[in-house]
């Protein structure tokens, strides 16, 4: 199934940044990450309701603008988005902002997983600096296409956008500082390669800090074996217990999972994103699905 995973995802994101790109409406209907709207903003703990399936647009990429301008107002201060395109910091389609995770220095060399359209690539490379180095990875020709049309209009240069999947990091062992991502990790079918993987290509004494969707209770399999609950950063989520237990069979230490924001599902929305579930199946999903930050740093050498 995983190939499924990875080939669905990948057609429904490229959709997505096309219709962006192009500003078509679409009119594709599919399940899909809905976009957190209202309330006073994204804080730490708190909740907020997703707004699904209803007026102003259904499609998976209407969810995704709706994700995007959230993530964007409540997530990134005003000051991080100065001299960046608008087209990049408008098809930011993550849970959090993983920039503001963890402090970057001066020459260190960063790696993204899953960049997008590059805005945590963007605003890494200021912070490393031109002696620095930043790596955006995506496997969708959109997104790069994207990605590197902001570059060259943010005039950033240290910067490189590479083609791959994140369960098989086209770069050597031992090659970066951190590792960042934005509400990708729970994309793939195949996570403990992927934190394998992150591990590897990390120096000793890396970091590795990421915003992701996380579960604090499990999941009906029928929502777990929906490709459309997938691509909307749902069904593959990992069980916070789960998401450190990984860490750890991958080499990591010092882990940590702390919940940005928890989701609630109205009834109403919960029904027309979950058609398929009961009612006591739907009320079983409100308020397990978190965003997070997971934080983890490989073991210095002996």
């Amino acid at each position: 199934m995983t190939k499924d995973i990875r080939e669905f995802v990948r057609q429904k994101y490229a959709l997505a940044i096309t219709r962006k790109v192009e500003g078509s409406g679409g009119s594709e209907q599919s399940g899909g990450c809905c976009g957190a709207v209202g309330g006073e903003g994204d804080r730490r703990g708190s909740n907020i309701s997703f707004s699904c399936c209803g007026g102003g647009g259904s499609s998976f990429g209407d969810r995704l603008d709706r994700m995007a301008e959230a993530v964007a107002s409540k997530l990134y201060r005003p000051d991080d988005m100065e001299g960046l395109p608008p087209d990049v910091v408008s098809a930011s389609f993550g849970c959090g902002n993983p920039t503001a995770l963890i402090e970057l220095y001066e020459g260190e060399t960063v790696l993204d997983l899953g960049s997008g359209a590059g805005l945590d690539v963007l605003l890494s490379a200021r912070r490393v600096g031109p002696a620095g180095k930043v790596y955006g990875l995506d496997m969708t020709d959109e997104m790069l296409a994207a990605a590197r049309a902001n570059q060259a209009q943010a005039g950033v240069a240290n910067v490189e956008f590479l083609k791959g999947h994140i369960e098989e990091i086209p770069l050597p062992e031992n090659t970066v500082d951190v590792v960042i991502s934005n509400c990708v990790i729970n994309l793939s079918g195949d996570k403990d390669q992927v934190l394998k993987e992150a591990y590897r290509v990390l120096k000793p004494g890396g970091r590795f800090a990421v915003a992701d969707i996380v579960l604090k209770r499990p999941l009906p399999q029928k929502v777990k074996q929906d490709l459309a609950a997938w691509a909307g950063c749902v069904a593959g989520a990992l069980l916070d217990q789960e998401y450190k237990a990984k860490l750890a069979a991958s080499g990591f230490i010092d882990i940590a999972v702390d919940i940005i924001t928890a989701y609630d599902f109205p009834n109403d929305a919960a029904a027309a994103l979950y058609p398929a579930l009961t009612e006591a199946e739907r009320h079983e999903i409100n308020g397990s699905i978190v965003s997070a930050f997971v934080r983890a740093r490989k073991p210095e050498l002996i």
